[in-house]
């Protein structure tokens, strides 16, 4: 079955090829799959054939002239108005659209999960579309939910029989592991009250459960399954290691980013490095950025640097940033509050831009926590 396009702008169909690529690279057994299939050489150029013919054309030039045509871009257009009723006529003439798929191998679906639409998920649920199926990178609508937070969306999926155990780009990538990436613990309960999968020492931070982390410490299992480390390719190429030190300090971040306090305290007790930067991102930094107060205070008593440097984010993002940039930037004004209280110094400057954490939250539009950064500057 091919492809069938649902966008106009060439720019798209260069990112579909652009992150195709980026997941071959990463070795997801599905992306390199797609250039096996096409017996293509992953390369940009061969990136663009393989997205190309994947979609029936013959190059690249025929599919850009023909891109955005058809019932299936019809349904597309529909789905991304949030027509629930013209969605369902034109479901109801033909309802084999719910088995079709567009670019990078994304159904309905999984299209109309990234809206953030349950209405729309639901009716696609009810005329069969198949909760199992995930894209090239094999990310299904459940880890659209759990990577958005979207616990009742999440709640439709499962109760229609979608898996929680499946992994999406890298082993280990499961909806639960998506949610718990960015700290998102409301979809996370639903997911785990379904099944802790992977059973490994981040997923246990980041659920704050500290029985687990004892039943896993000292255990090879306590760093399985991490071959998940980022949800997309705006995020920088990383190879996780194995060492203790580095399954430990990520589950610290995990933490942080949950505001799992309990498990913080835990994994402090127990040698954790506080100011590591894992991947992209101390856990003070993290806890700052999504705005966990609690999080916050805790990493400050246990002492961690108020004022540590580190990376966060996709390349062109957070270089030499502190966690006060990142509070600055999300505008969690009782974060930032907590961190001048510690120490923090409000005239830093990252390492990118120049910028202080003022000027992070005047480009973000956060005019209350520049208020508060000015004041103390």
């Amino acid at each position: 079955m091919s492809w069938q396009t649902f966008r106009t702008e060439p720019s798209y169909y260069e990112g579909r090829a652009t992150g195709l690529l980026a997941s071959a690279t990463d070795g997801t057994a599905t992306a390199v799959a797609e250039f096996t299939r096409w017996a293509v050489a992953p390369s940009a150029d061969g990136a663009r054939e393989v997205v190309a013919r994947s979609h029936g054309f013959t190059s690249w030039t025929e599919l850009l002239a023909e891109a955005g045509r058809g019932p299936f871009a019809d349904a597309y257009r529909l789905v991304e108005a949030r027509d629930l009723p013209g969605l369902s006529a034109l479901l109801d003439e033909r309802p084999s659209l719910v088995d079709e798929v567009g670019t990078n191998g994304n159904d309905l679906l999984g299209l109309a999960a990234s809206t953030h639409d349950e209405r729309l998920v639901s009716l696609l649920v009810a005329r069969g579309a198949d909760v199992r199926r995930g894209n090239v990178h094999g990310w299904t609508a459940l880890h659209q939910a759990g990577y958005a937070n979207l616990p009742a969306m999440a709640r439709v999926l499962v109760e229609a029989g979608a898996p929680v155990d499946v992994s999406a780009r890298g082993d280990g990538g499961t909806p639960l592991a998506a949610a718990l990436f960015w700290g998102n613990v409301e979809v996370a309960r639903v997911l785990a009250d379904v099944e802790v999968t992977p059973r490994n020492l981040r997923t246990a931070a980041g659920l704050d459960d500290v029985v687990l982390l004892e039943s896993l410490w000292g255990r090879p299992s306590a760093g399985a399954h991490r071959g998940f480390y980022r949800p997309h390719s705006g995020f920088p190429s990383w190879q996780p290691g194995s060492s203790v030190a580095e399954v430990r300090d990520e589950a610290v971040s995990w933490a942080a980013r949950s505001d799992a306090v309990e498990a913080l305290s835990w994994l402090a007790a127990r040698g954790a490095e506080l100011d590591a930067n894992v991947y992209q991102g101390t856990a003070l930094v993290w806890a700052a950025a999504r705005g966990r107060v609690r999080a916050v205070r805790r990493l400050l008593e246990l002492g961690a640097g108020v004022d540590v440097r580190g990376t966060f984010g996709g390349p062109g993002h957070g270089v030499g940033t502190t966690a006060l940039h990142h509070a600055a930037e999300g505008g969690h004004v009782e974060v930032i509050e907590v961190l001048l209280a510690a120490g923090a110094n409000p005239t830093v400057t990252d390492d990118l831009y120049g910028s202080t954490p003022a000027g992070w939250a005047e480009h973000s539009g956060q005019a209350a926590a520049q208020e508060l950064l000015d004041d103390h500057a």
